[in-house]
Parts: C-alpha cells; sequence; structure tokens
C-alpha cells in the first residue's frame, strides 16, 4: 500500500473513532464533522467539539469561532475548553480556563433556586469525587482535577441538571 492509501486508510479510522461514543443515559449529544474522542480511556462518552459553536454559545466571540468544547449530554449546556488538553499540571503558566454556557432556555424556571454552578466530579473507576462551584451560574472558571483521567461530571444550576465527561492529561 503506497503512502496515499495509508493516509486514506488512517483518516478513515480517525473518522470512524470520532463517531463512537458511550455516554450511559439521557440523548446523545450534538455532533460535528471535526469531533474527536475525549480519550482513550473507556467510558469516557463525551467528544471534544473543534467546529464552530453553537449560535447560543457564541456570545462576545467573532466570526466563525471554533473553540474546543464538550457538549453536556442534554445539549443545554457547553464547557468551552481555552485550555485543550485539560492538565493536572501545567507548567507552562497557562490554566483550565473553562467558559460554561447555557441555553438562554435554561434559564431559572425555579426562581428559588440557587444560579451557582455545582459540579459534582467522580474520576472513572473510583470512588475519588471531589466538587467545585461556579457562582454566580454557568460562566468563565478555572476547574482544577487532583488526578488525572476521565472525570464525569454532574452539573447542576438554576434548577436544571446535566453530565459530561472531562479527560485530564498527566
Amino acid at each position: 500500500m503506497g503512502a496515499w492509501g495509508r493516509l486514506m486508510l488512517a483518516s478513515s479510522v480517525v473518522l470512524l473513532a470520532g463517531c463512537t461514543t458511550t455516554a450511559s443515559g439521557g440523548s446523545a449529544a450534538p455532533t460535528s464533522a471535526t469531533a474527536t474522542t475525549a480519550s482513550a480511556t473507556a467510558g469516557c462518552g463525551s467528544r471534544v467539539e473543534t467546529g464552530s459553536l453553537p449560535d447560543w454559545a457564541d456570545a462576545g466571540f467573532h466570526g466563525d469561532t471554533r473553540m474546543p468544547h464538550v457538549f453536556g449530554t442534554t445539549g443545554d449546556i457547553v464547557a468551552v475548553l481555552f485550555a485543550h488538553p485539560l492538565r493536572l499540571d501545567r507548567k507552562d503558566g497557562s490554566n483550565n480556563k473553562i467558559l460554561w454556557v447555557a441555553q438562554a432556555s435554561t434559564t431559572s424556571p425555579d426562581p428559588t433556586a440557587p444560579a451557582t454552578l455545582v459540579i459534582t466530579a467522580t474520576l472513572d473507576g473510583t470512588d475519588t469525587r471531589v466538587s467545585r462551584e461556579v457562582a454566580g451560574g454557568p460562566g468563565p472558571s478555572i476547574i482544577d482535577m487532583p488526578q488525572a483521567g476521565c472525570w464525569h461530571l454532574d452539573l447542576r444550576w438554576s434548577g436544571h441538571t446535566d453530565t459530561m465527561d472531562l479527560v485530564y492529561s498527566p
């Protein structure tokens, strides 16, 4: 097989890998032709999308914004990853900045529900669980985890819930 054939075969494998998810429960997250698997970690089903942000999540960005992002399983929230891949130890001085954007339709159905985005994260295959909060609800944040691996996130804000997986590299 020539170099062109090997390139086509490798491209096909990458595209097929990007089409596979193992998300459990809920509806499938939106997909795009530029999606990549979040990790080779089994059970880490959320994909990092690299196409354009959806219209409801691109306020403040200019033009055809292409940022790495991960949709919640219901598609009501998206994590825009300013640092991709997310890392356990960022020696370059950068941080794990994530912009959480919820669809306008997910504004509080319950005015007594706290607006704070509460994230309960569980490391895949373990009992390790941590909580993080984003004051004021979905918005800019720095979210670090204590270990590398696939983290299953339960997200709660303004009476809404969603889930997603994020991978933190060593």
